[in-house]
């Protein structure tokens, strides 16, 4: 198979799966995905960091030929797996300024530069495309509210402790249970992650 072959086999396979993607996300809402425990994101993710947003700038991708979006993150706290001071998650979608092409797929988070994250990530794919665990659902705003630091996804972090018995995870904020005080939150997961 010639390299020119090879390429575009690639981009078939890529913008086949970005259909199939694209036709199920049309029966249903990005909220259709099953919820995940802060468990789960803590064990299932390879890296998770706190890490504030220095860049974001979307490109055609060189690997898939789509428009991809790379978000450059100054890792604030590494909380499990490797990364360096600054780490860079690439997303399908994205504008791309000079064409006015915008491709956007629902669920897909986007970061603002300046705002800080907590952002819970799986292995790559094979063409280096990294979205948060469960699309938005691992990715928590930290805030400062009252002077204290919060994260939220927007959903609730507690669990259904009746069925199994145990207490709630530290990282419940009591006034508040779609929130966490960000101290109590990173505890949590490493404690998740220690078992």
């Amino acid at each position: 198979m010639t390299p020119t072959m090879k390429i575009l086999n690639q981009q078939v396979t890529f913008i086949t799966c970005l259909i199939l993607s694209i036709l199920m996300a049309s029966s249903a809402s990005a909220t259709s995905l099953l919820p995940l425990t802060l468990e789960q994101l803590s064990t299932r993710a390879s890296l998770i960091f706190h890490g504030r947003v220095i860049d974001n700038t979307a490109a055609r991708d060189s690997q898939s030929g789509q428009i991809a979006t790379y978000t450059e993150f100054e890792v604030i706290e590494l909380i499990k797996g490797d990364a360096g001071d600054r780490h860079t998650i690439k997303q399908i979608g994205g504008h791309l300024r000079e064409t006015g092409t915008t491709l956007r797929i629902q669920g897909v988070p986007r970061y603002i530069v300046g705002e800080s994250y907590v952002i819970f990530l799986p292995e790559k794919s094979s063409l280096g495309f990294s979205s948060p665990l469960g699309l938005h659902q691992g990715s928590f705003t930290v805030n400062t509210i009252d002077g204290e630091q919060v994260v939220s996804n927007g959903q609730q972090l507690e669990q259904d402790t009746h069925a199994r018995n145990l207490s709630l995870p530290l990282a419940v904020k009591a006034g508040n249970r779609a929130q966490a005080r960000l101290g109590d939150f990173i505890d949590t997961i490493q404690s998740y992650n220690a078992r």
